[in-house]
């Protein structure tokens, strides 16, 4: 589902991600994960089209992206790391306008906006300006957003960010349920134990480079760790270097 070969980005001297290639299948949750600058965000920027790539191509159930970049993102969703709002909107009217964007009627796009704000529990605020909502309710109103249009692929950086228990409760049952329907997802996250717990596979990345990829299983093989959690073998991995992937 998702198909990324060669992929390089540079920024004037600096190589943030270098010959990526990596191929996700449907259904999959994959976790993405590395240190701090190590080419997580650009690589997410990258695979929903924000940043055009140095080289090398990305290809999302079979569409390229450079080639055709707007039939990919009516397939994609996209959760960024900071939620990014129009604080004069209400809930409803943000969700109207996502529902204009990927054309949607408006009997469906009431259906679905009422189905997200009874999940995420915002259905007393749907009248609401965005402005007084809390950083969590925001979180909550942007996943609904791209989850609106059904996408068969969704991209999302630190999805937990600024939730609490149970809406982060929520979240990682609704994404294992998206998987368990044929969805496939690409998550980059600094927690780990999110990571160990919820991801198919996880890779990781440190200096742009993809250093090690596969099941928690496979990667406490790689890093001779057999015993540790994700945190453990993570630290064990990034600190060996960048001697290129590793495979399982």
């Amino acid at each position: 589902m998702i198909s990324i070969s060669g992929l390089v980005k540079k920024y004037d001297s600096v190589l943030a991600v270098d010959e990526l290639s990596l191929e996700v299948p449907a259904g999959e949750l994959f976790g993405f994960i590395g240190p701090n600058g190590a080419g997580k965000t650009t690589t997410i920027k990258l695979l929903v089209g924000l940043l055009k790539p140095s080289c090398g191509t990305i290809r999302i159930d079979g569409v390229d992206l450079e080639q055709d970049p707007i039939q990919v993102k009516k397939i994609i969703g996209y959760i960024p790391d900071r939620p990014f709002l129009y604080n004069k909107l209400t809930g409803w009217e943000y969700l109207e306008f996502v529902a204009g964007m990927y054309s949607l009627d408006l009997n469906t796009a009431r259906d679905r906006a009422e189905k997200y704000f009874t999940l995420f529990d915002l259905q007393d605020f749907g009248d609401e300006l965005i402005e007084g909502y809390s950083h969590g309710m925001r979180q909550k109103l942007i996943i609904a957003g791209a989850l609106f249009h059904d996408p068969k692929v969704i991209i999302v950086d630190e999805p937990l960010v600024g939730l609490d228990p149970k809406g982060a409760r929520q979240v990682k049952q609704l994404f294992q349920d998206l998987c368990e329907n044929g969805t496939t997802i690409f998550m980059s996250t600094h927690s780990l134990g999110v990571a160990e717990t919820m991801c198919h596979r996880v890779g990781i990345i440190q200096k742009g480079k993809m250093i090690a990829l596969g099941t928690v299983e496979q990667l406490r093989s790689q890093a001779e760790h057999q015993h540790g959690d994700l945190e453990a073998v993570f630290l064990k991995l990034t600190s060996q270097g960048n001697d290129g992937l590793k495979e399982p």
